[in-house]
């Protein structure tokens, strides 16, 4: 990996294309390299963990909004879409669209923390809808894949977005773009200016993520993945992008992000190298926020030590800066803490998290989110006794570069009424690669078959794992066998028309 440094220039200073991160990105994308087998293994997981966690959220108002969005733009050849039949297609954006707002629905799937955060499988649904559109082969939607974790790693390990209130979005864009440009084998300066459309288009705050949490928080992964489509069809065309888009006078970095005087450094595989950075990633045991996951399990093992639950005093949470920020009492959200809250503000409180994990022995993505869950009172009365701390030496490992060193837990502390002190720790989730039981490939497939049974039939289950098993053997035709569908009565109806199925009178 080369390190490159990345600043605002001024217009007269003429920063060359090649100088560009934009173009260093494509550079990237368009040298291909072969894939290691321990790499398309992964590929391969996150695939099913994508397929598992969409199977769930089928039925879910902003799923099935999504889906009628997009079969309202019917396409051939085009690309699939969760829950229907393979050979109903819509045109590739759309597909995009659709099947990232299943995915990230649930909050469920894979996950990378670093300078900033990121689901990287989001670059999954919009890489495979052109692949399927386009007709390629299995070994070059791997190729794609693994260039946009690639990239989506690289930036996230590189520049911060969220202290600048940007939504974390703005690395996806680039690095689905750059994966659509690697699957199609693109040349560097097609794929240059599609990296930087994609940026352009999708920078946006983090308002998204911050009080009154809608579902437009599974929309903008999705958005994100439909414009990174739209970018690389113009760029395919011979049309051009904002550029220098990071650098640029009036660009990224100078004006949304450190300003003209801030340097970032964005690591890159150099020529030959292998893109791997799939495996610095993640996936979830729990369908929640990741700074949660290890806290969970720290529940699940501290409520038997604690017993009756109705005996603590206060509960405090000492962990990192984001932890505590982003879903902690140092959020400063009254929503918080409110039993009337959406599915996606509990999902970012980790004080309701707690909570409910210390009281079930665990959590369930439907049942731990369900209203008349939150407004227990037993419930309401605990979860109102947990706080957060920021502790620096937890910032310092959420923030380290040692994988060893690296943590996304804490050390809580429970007061009992009478005096007693109950403390316990947890560095990582246990389905962490370095956790008490990281997760393989029987995993991922345990975590489908759970969340698609009723949903999912058993020999289309069967059908979809043994595809996976094929990738790089899978034949353009073959494609459109990495969805699933769904049993009549797993599918949602969207609640409401909109312009595109509008009806007169």
């Amino acid at each position: 990996m080369k390190s490159h440094a990345v600043r605002a220039h001024r217009s007269s200073e003429h920063l060359t294309r090649q100088d560009q991160l934009a173009w260093k990105i494509a550079s990237v994308a368009a040298d291909d390299v072969p894939l290691e087998p321990d790499v398309v293994e992964m590929i391969g997981n996150r695939i099913i963990d994508n397929a598992a966690v969409a199977a769930a959220s089928l039925a879910r108002r902003p799923v099935a909004s999504a889906r009628a969005q997009a079969r309202a733009h019917a396409f051939h050849p085009g690309a699939t879409v969760f829950g229907l039949p393979p050979t109903e297609r819509v045109s590739p954006e759309w597909a995009a669209w659709a099947n990232g707002v299943a995915v990230r629905e649930l909050d469920f799937h894979d996950t990378f923390l670093a300078a900033d955060y990121s689901h990287p499988g989001d670059n999954i649904p919009p890489i495979l809808a052109v692949a399927q559109h386009c007709g390629l082969s299995g070994a070059a939607l791997a190729r794609g894949l693994a260039t946009g974790y690639e990239i989506q790693v690289d930036l996230v390990k590189g520049i911060c977005l969220h202290e600048h209130k940007i939504d974390h979005i703005a690395h996806l864009g680039p690095s689905a773009a750059a994966g659509i440009g690697a699957a199609l084998g693109l040349p560097v300066e097609t794929i240059h200016q599609a990296v930087q459309q994609a940026l352009h288009v999708t920078t946006t705050t983090r308002q998204s993520r911050k009080g009154e949490i809608s579902s437009w928080k599974a929309y903008a992964p999705a958005f994100a993945g439909k414009m990174a489509v739209e970018a690389v069809d113009r760029a395919m065309r011979g049309e051009g992008a904002p550029s220098p888009a990071w650098e640029g006078e009036d660009g990224f970095i100078a004006w949304l992000l450190g300003g003209p005087q801030a340097e970032y450094a964005v690591p890159l595989p150099e020529k030959g190298e292998a893109k791997r950075a799939i495996m610095d990633t993640y996936t979830k045991e729990h369908s929640a926020e990741y700074q949660s996951q290890a806290l969970i399990d720290l529940a699940r093992r501290m409520g038997p030590r604690i017993g009756d639950l109705s005996r603590v005093e206060s509960i405090v949470i000492h962990t990192s800066h984001h932890t505590h920020h982003v879903i902690g009492t140092g959020a400063n959200d009254p929503q918080k803490m409110d039993p009337r809250a959406s599915r996606e503000t509990l999902d970012h409180s980790i004080m309701y998290i707690f909570a409910v994990a210390l009281e079930d022995g665990g959590w369930h993505h439907e049942r731990s989110y369900a209203p008349e869950r939150a407004n227990r009172p037993g419930t309401v009365a605990l979860w109102r006794k947990i706080s957060t701390l920021e502790d620096p030496a937890w910032t310092r490992r959420y923030h380290s570069h040692d994988p060893g060193d690296k943590a996304f837990g804490g050390r809580v502390v429970v007061a009992l009424q009478d005096g007693t002190v109950i403390e316990d720790e947890i560095a990582v989730a246990d389905a962490h690669p370095l956790g008490a039981r990281p997760f393989t490939r029987p995993d991922y497939v345990r975590k489908f078959r759970t969340l698609a049974d009723g949903i999912v039939g058993q020999d289309e289950q069967d059908r979809f794992v043994a595809a996976v098993e094929r990738l790089l053997d899978l034949k353009p035709e073959d494609l459109a066998g990495l969805t699933v569908t769904a049993d009549a009565a797993g599918l949602g109806a969207a609640a409401a028309c909109g312009i595109f199925d509008w009806k007169r009178g």
